[in-house]
């Protein structure tokens, strides 16, 4: 991989889950993680405890502000402006690491001359955050001796997503918190095993260990080994495939552990594209709102009843064993892939998911050190080049793998939809802490379902009073998509002029109502940012 693409390809953390308890300073923007990632949010409270200093950046107020030394309340949409913001004052102030610039890094001027327009004051017009506040944080951060950044969905579900992770890659080079303990880029991985999936290429452009499609040597690699001839393009995202069964373009689908009903923006247009699919299968663990539109539904085994390896958050890679036979006719995943590719014509006749996985370390340079005997003593973190090979627990130690960490100068653009007249109030999504996206699972727990049994949009005092609203009221929340219900919870964790909702409810169905708009770089649907009208039902 080059240059930052471990961070800004593979989205994995640059360090550990462990080292955030011993970090000097910690920056959590677009992410609720005391909620989403529990035990990090833990281990970040345990940090505060013991001297950390805390900033955290969000448009609600989430629990961790409550412990926070500065908190940011930015306009969703605006994060490019405020880490600008923050930038200029570092670069202002000289508390830049400028010998880590000088040794490690090329392009510092360029982004220099893009963040000197961003004085505390312009990037506070731009993002609602008082310009005292961008200046306490840049200071908190880059006076740390080592300072880590946490981010989730909320920094990347943005048309300006890539522009939004290239910032932070800017303020982490720019004081040097790269390839040290206590430091680094650290997405947090939305889901147990998407670090496993992407590392796996279930990515449109990537083979295994992010081996691009387009490159000539790698795509040879993998022709040799599987005996067959493949394309040099990249395929398409899943935003890209609804697009394309618009016109007609893709008319079969095959979803897989996916409920794209509920979790795609548009979600009107995402139930059109299905039912006209000229043949569609689902292979999932319960029938989820998808899978009842599909025309064969494969049963597929859970976590708990097959072997195989997951990878965390952290690039952690760790076995899986069986503790119960798959129930009625469910089985493994990779069973139900090979008879099917047995029906179609091809000679596959794995044995077991162990082979496989001797078959990825084979191809994979990442992974190539790994075996599942070597995992049976705890997890090892890729890197892992070789058997001898510890693991690689922190990335960008002495040098990038590019050679020179490259900063990039970013601009702030507007997201794709803003308020007006019309439509007057921004809506955000999230999750909350007792349900998982679609609720394919959790919804099925009833202690669960005692603690958050329905939807409760967050709405600010100052709306709720203009409108008319009081809390538990239903109301009509419409976009230029589609309108859904739901019940009221009036709250000053939300900001005037924005309003939460999860996606967890079908019955309230929030991504009805979000813009399927993309980031033109990674192709990330603009789930964060929609223009709504709010009315009482």
């Amino acid at each position: 991989m080059a240059g930052l693409a471990t961070v800004l390809g593979s989205g994995a953390m640059t360090n550990t889950i462990g080292e955030v308890e011993d970090a000097k300073a910690i920056f959590v923007i677009g992410s609720n993680t005391t909620e989403n990632h529990p035990i990090i949010g833990y281990r970040i409270r345990k940090a505060v405890k013991k001297g950390a200093r805390l900033i955290v950046a969000d448009p609600r107020e989430i629990r961790l502000a409550d412990v926070a030394d500065v908190y940011l309340p930015l306009k969703p949409g605006t994060d490019v402006a405020l880490i600008n913001g923050m930038l200029h004052v570092i670069l202002k102030e000289g508390l830049v690491d400028s010998e880590f610039i000088a040794s490690r890094t090329e392009g510092f001027e360029d982004m220099k001359a893009a963040v000197e327009k961003y004085t505390p004051e312009y990037a506070s017009e731009i993002s609602g955050v008082p310009a005292e506040d961008i200046v306490r944080a840049a200071r908190l951060y880059a006076g740390a001796d080592s300072a880590t950044i946490l981010y989730t969905m909320g920094v990347t579900q943005h048309t300006s997503g890539t522009e939004n992770v290239l910032s932070l890659a800017n303020l982490v080079l720019a004081t040097g918190n790269f390839g040290k303990p206590g430091a680094g880029l650290n997405p947090l991985r939305g889901q147990n095993n998407v670090q496993g999936a992407c590392d796996m290429g279930a990515l449109p452009g990537v083979y295994t260990g992010y081996q691009p499609v387009a490159d000539d040597n790698a795509r040879a690699k993998f022709e040799k080994a599987w005996c067959v001839t493949l394309p040099g393009k990249p395929g398409m995202t899943m935003t890209e495939m609804f697009h394309a069964a618009v016109e007609d373009r893709i008319r079969a689908m095959y979803i897989m552990g996916e409920n794209p009903l509920l979790s795609d923006p548009d979600g009107g247009h995402i139930c059109d594209c299905l039912e006209k699919m000229d043949f569609m299968v689902v292979q999932d663990i319960f029938l989820t709102e998808t899978a009842k539109l599909a025309d064969v539904v494969l049963p597929a085994a859970t976590f708990a009843e097959k072997d195989g390896v997951f990878v965390n958050t952290e690039r952690r890679v760790q076995r899986v064993c069986r503790a119960l036979k798959p129930r009625g006719q469910s089985k493994p995943d990779w069973e139900i892939i090979q008879l099917l590719a047995q029906k179609l014509g091809y000679d596959w006749n794995y044995e077991s998911a162990e082979q496989i996985f001797d078959e990825i370390a084979e191809l994979t340079p990442s992974y190539a050190g790994l075996s599942y005997k070597r995992l049976e003593d705890g997890g090892i973190q890729w890197p892992c080049p070789n058997p001898e090979h510890p693991g690689t627990p922190i990335l960008h130690v002495g040098k990038f793998s590019r050679g020179l960490g490259k900063f990039s100068a970013v601009d702030y653009r507007l997201s794709a939809e803003q308020a007006d007249e019309e439509f007057p109030i921004l809506l955000t999504t999230g999750r909350s802490l007792y349900h998982y996206h679609t609720g394919t699972m959790t919804r099925k727990t009833e202690g669960l379902n005692q603690f958050h049994k329905e939807e409760l949009m967050e709405l600010n005092p100052e709306d709720a009073k203009a409108l008319g609203i009081g809390e538990d009221d239903i109301v009509t929340v419409t976009s230029r998509r589609g309108t859904v219900r739901s019940k009221v919870h009036v709250t000053d964790r939300i900001q005037p002029g924005v309003v939460f909702m999860t996606f967890h409810f079908a019955e309230t169905a929030a991504n009805l109502l979000t813009n399927s708009e993309v980031c033109h770089i990674a192709k990330t649907p603009e789930l964060k940012v929609c223009a709504v009208r709010v009315e009482k039902a």
